[in-house]
């Protein structure tokens, strides 16, 4: 039982909600970046959350069922082809054996997602089956002719559909964050936090989405011993220009932090495409 990747597009990754716990090793979360998404995608087939499907970077991809099976795609709205007809996203679509789908390119974000009934089988590192960009932990960037294989499905009920999330909004990408814990370090973080304005760099991955724009002033010269990191860290280089860290990131580092995103918005900036502006606000949480 397996599908067969004839094209992967600009970057294809197996990825499930990540392989957390194991930063004492030295080894960053990954998982897939907008994981909302991934989730839809498996409850449309009916497969757990947990289940390990593609993380297809701005789509351009073309896979064959080689055995019959239900798939759903989801993440920005995308064209979607069987062989040469038109089908829906966001829905579950079955196909038969030898049928090919195609995924085009979409309009809005940047990470397309794909479950099949059943879940990727690959084999599992330390509890997951996710691509790990950073260190190299588990399967390697999908190329063409690729097999791969799938595990057996249990019987379930599929989804309705579901209409796709937005993954882009007209005007800045605003998200809330948590000062600290190095907040202190900068003049006035909260002021020039709120304040600034930047644009997400195509030098962005999934370690992290480099920003440009304003620079951000420090009150305190120098560099920090490497302390920990967690997903969603503001760290501030010494140009001034932060980078907010993502699933692959690094698990120590020695720039200080000013912040940390919220969780929820997480999702909204693995959709940011190069270009996008970028600002923040205090979260004022209780």
């Amino acid at each position: 039982m397996t599908i067969t990747v004839l094209r992967p597009g600009p970057l294809a990754l197996v990825q499930d909600l990540g392989r957390p716990g194991h930063a004492a090793l030295g080894v960053p979360p990954s998982g897939a970046l907008d994981a909302p998404a991934l989730e839809l995608a498996n409850a449309l087939v009916g497969n757990p959350a947990d289940a390990a499907g593609l993380e297809l970077l701005l789509g351009g991809a073309l896979l064959r069922a080689d055995v019959p099976c239900v798939i759903a795609v989801t993440g920005p709205p995308v064209q979607l082809k069987v062989d040469k007809e038109p089908v829906y996203s966001h829905q579950p679509i079955e196909l038969k054996a030898g049928q090919q789908i195609r995924i085009g390119t979409p309009k809005t974000g940047l990470r397309v997602y794909l479950a099949v009934h059943g879940g990727i089988d690959v084999p599992q590192e330390l509890g997951s089956r996710s691509t790990d960009t950073l260190s190299g932990i588990g399967p390697q960037p999908l190329k063409a002719d690729d097999t791969l294989p799938l595990a057996t499905p249990e019987l379930t009920m599929f989804a309705a559909r579901n209409e796709p999330r937005t993954s882009s909004t007209p005007g800045p990408l605003i998200i809330r964050v948590t000062l600290g814990p190095r907040d202190d370090w900068f003049l006035d973080a909260e002021t020039q936090l709120s304040s600034g304005e930047w644009t997400v760099s195509p030098q962005s991955n999934r370690v992290g989405l480099r920003l440009s724009g304003t620079r951000l002033e420090r009150s305190i010269e120098g560099e920090l011993p490497s302390e920990g990191l967690v997903t969603g860290a503001i760290q501030v280089p010494a140009g001034g220009e932060p980078v907010i860290f993502l699933n692959d990131r690094p698990t120590t580092g020695g720039y200080p932090v000013i912040g940390t995103v919220h969780p929820a918005d997480l999702p909204l900036l693995a959709q940011a495409r190069p270009g996008t502006t970028v600002r923040m606000t205090l979260d004022v949480r209780g």
